[in-house]
Order: structure tokens, then sequence, then C-alpha cells
């Protein structure tokens, strides 16, 4: 049975909400203003889910009047509201997750930094194959709680070269057709993802997933003419993921033609690009956002820096220009490889690459008497681990910076350290990633007076 309701608001996670009968139902891919047809999907105790079936009037802050479902927008869940609405409500998300869960409401939220690209910021592209209705060779995204897969021939994210890539790619494929695409309910097939990386000199990593424990003659075929016939392609590597898993990259990944690396430059640094090694999807962003972290040490100069869930280094060798010493520290051994390759080449000798896991190596870092002055946190989307937090106060860390993806994880993760004695003195909001509900935060924290002995 179909059901009326009014958008009011946007909550955390990008779902719009409304009442119906004064019980909550969150909406994905609705607008505040919205008034709208919906099907209630599922209902739990405290809220329902719905899914638009009609628009009847669009709330004032929609686009592209009468699209209305992720298909629609590319997988995109912000992507139907303007951009000035989407900074604007990722900046009351941001408040809300604060109070809500870090239990702050007095911090300096500043104003929200936007994209100067809206569209076609992403530097890292991975899509599953899949048989297309009339058994062409597809890539595309899944559908929303499905393994349904649909495909976009100019994804709106994607780098423009990252489509022309893809797309070529299924064209060639389809071409020749001697290459399976993969069925994950029979575990047979060749073709699982194919994944793009590009930089701003319109250079390209492309990345093939297989599921195989060797590369067969064909596949050595079909991407040397690939890597000929597209001159911004400049490397091509081969994964080996041959296990029933949800993750793309197999932790087999061999070379196969062109370098076995392409580059991006951020404050004049080059940094080495592999296909497993972290580096963020939005550049131009990315430079804005680091900016920001590092402006937020006070007196860099002499100072003992941990640069922790560092990737490839790249905030870390950043720091190394002012920075006394830097201690990097990330748990993916090809990415700490690339970065003790881009500290040699940049000639680069005051960060000491450390690989493994942070919350341990930060312990031990600590306990073995070196000295540290300051910590910089770049974590995944979970955060830092409490008893790292907990630990930091006491070891007399007197200034944080931390870098999130997660303002969830950063609200409880400051909750702890403000228990801890920390002060959070500002948050910068910075979009990296426009059409969807993600935000980039930065906090500042500083070690109150009274815990420093």
């Amino acid at each position: 049975m179909l059901k009326k309701i009014n958008i009011e608001k946007i909550i955390y996670g990008g779902e719009g909400m409304g009442y119906i009968d004064g019980f909550p139902i969150f909406v994905p891919m609705s607008v505040p203003g919205d008034e709208l047809e919906i099907e209630i999907i599922s209902k739990k105790k405290s809220y329902g889910r719905g899914i638009i079936k009609k628009i009847i009037k669009p709330g004032e802050e929609r686009i592209d009047f009468p699209k209305f479902t992720q298909e629609d927008f590319h997988g995109c869940n912000f992507a139907m509201l303007s951009y000035e609405a989407q900074l604007k409500y990722k900046t009351l998300l941001v408040e809300d997750v604060m109070r809500k869960i870090g239990g702050v409401s007095d911090v300096h939220i500043l104003p929200i930094i936007g994209s100067e690209k809206e569209t076609n910021y992403r530097n890292k592209v991975i899509e599953p194959f899949a048989y297309g209705k009339n058994g062409e060779i597809i890539t595309g995204m899944f559908k929303r709680k499905s393994h349904e897969i649909f495909q976009i021939k100019e994804n709106m994210l994607s780098s423009h070269l990252s489509n022309r890539i893809i797309n070529r790619v299924k064209e060639i494929l389809n071409e020749n057709k001697n290459i399976s695409v993969y069925d994950e309910k029979t575990h047979r097939g060749i073709l699982r993802h194919i994944m793009t990386r590009t930089n701003s000199k319109n250079e390209a990593m492309l990345v093939l997933i297989i599921n195989s424990k060797k590369i067969s003659a064909e596949v050595s075929k079909f991407l040397k003419k690939v890597y000929e016939e597209m001159d911004e392609i400049k490397s091509v590597y081969v994964s080996l993921n041959y296990k029933r898993t949800n993750f793309a990259l197999g932790k087999t990944i061999k070379h196969l033609f062109g370098e076995k690396f392409i580059k991006e430059t951020i404050e004049g640094i080059d940094f080495n690009i592999s296909p497993d090694s972290f580096f963020q999807i939005n550049l131009e962003q990315t430079k804005k956002l680091y900016k920001i972290g590092i402006s937020y040490f006070d007196d860099i100069e002499n100072k003992y820096i941990v640069d922790a869930f560092s990737g490839t280094g790249t905030i870390g060798m950043i720091l190394s220009s002012k920075a006394k010493q830097v201690y990097s520290i990330e748990i993916v051994e090809n990415a700490v490889l690339d970065g003790i390759k881009t500290a040699k080449e940049n000639n680069i000798e005051n960060v000491e690459f450390i690989c493994g896991d942070v919350n341990k190596k930060i312990k031990e870092l600590i306990e073995s008497g070196k000295k540290i002055d300051s910590i910089i946190f770049d974590p995944p989307r979970k955060g830092v681990e409490e008893p790292t937090l907990r630990g930091l106060s006491s070891h007399k860390i007197k200034e944080l910076v931390y870098i999130s993806c997660n303002p969830s994880t950063f609200a409880r993760d400051s909750k702890i350290l403000i228990e801890e004695g920390y002060e959070l003195e500002k948050i910068q909001p910075v979009d990296l990633f426009p059409q969807t509900a993600h935000i980039e935060v930065v906090g500042k924290f500083t070690l109150k007076k009274s815990e420093v002995k």
C-alpha cells in the first residue's frame, strides 16, 4: 500500500525523514520539502523505511525533477540536491553528529569548504563486471541493497579518462568475447573487476582483477591491446583474486606493462601510486584538506610529529619540510614501500617509515622513549581504537590533528579525547565527495594546561 509523506529534514547518512501518523520514516533520495508517495519497505520499533514511488511536489532544493532513484543519479545519494544545498546539509549533519554522539555543542565549526569540481573528480574507480540483458559484458555499480549491476556509460563521479578507458575495455571484450565474466554464485568465470587510477597529468593505471591463480594468454593479449592502443595508460597490472570474497583486489598483484607507478604532485613532492596504495580520490580538495590539517600545528619547526594511518606518507612528507622529524605509520606494506621510494626520490631524509598496526606502533613508539610533540591522525572510517586515544594524555602528547572521513567516529573519538583532558578547538568540514553524503572533517585538539605537568 502506498502512503503520502512530507519530508522534513535530512538525517546523518543522507536519507530524508518525515512522519506518517507521528511515526518516523526514512526515505532515500528525498529532499526536505518533498511531498511524496512512498512504499514502506521495512518497519522497526522506532522507525520505518520507505522508497519513493512518485514525487507529488518536489522540494525547492531538488534538481532534475522527476528523477528520484540512485540509478538515476549514478548511485550518488546527494545528487538530487543542488550543490549549495548539499553543502548546507553536510554542515548541519556535522553539527548534529557532534552534538548527539560527541556531546559537543559549543565547538567552533568553520564554514564548509566546497569543491570547485562538482563532478568527474574521482581519480580511483573500481567497477564489477557482469553480463547485460543481451549477453554483452558490462561494468557498473550495484543497485541499492542488491548484487544486480546497472551500467552507466559516463559516470558523473569518475574522471573523464577513467570513463573512456573502461568503455574502451568493454568494447574490446565484447568484440572477442573470449574471456568469461565471474559469477559469484558458481565461483566460475574470469573477469571480476576493473580498476583505474588517474592523475592530474591525464595518465592512467589499469588494473584487471580476475578469478584465477595465473594470467592466461588471452588476458595478457587483451591487456596488451588496450595498453598499446591508449597512450594515456602508463601502467598495467593484473590482480589475482580467486577467493570467495567481497574485496575487489586479491593479495597477489602482478605488473604486466609500462611503469610500475603513476605519480601525483602535492606541495612539490612527486608521490608514487601503486594499485593498492591509499591516495585520496579528489586531488584538488585533498590539497586543501592537507593544507588545513598542517596549518593546525603550532610552530611546526623543530617538532617531532607522528603521521598515523599515513598511507603512502603524503602528509608526513609535506610536514617534513618544516618538522624536525616525522614518524610515518601505515599497516599496508606496499603503501609503505611506495612512501620510502617517494622519500628517496625527493631527497627527504627526516621521515622514518614504520609498517604495522597504528594502535600498536604508536604505543611502542611512545614507550621507546622517542620524543613526540604532536600526532596527526587520518584513520579509516572505523576511527582510532579507544585504548590508543586514552593513552595519549598520560604521555603528555600536547597537540593532535584529526582528519576524518566519518564524522560519527570522529565525534565518538572526540568525546574520548575530551574526557582525557583535550580541548577540541575547532572543526573544519571539507567536501571531498560532492554528490554524496560523505563528509571529511579536520579537528584540532590541544591538551589542557591543567593536564600537562
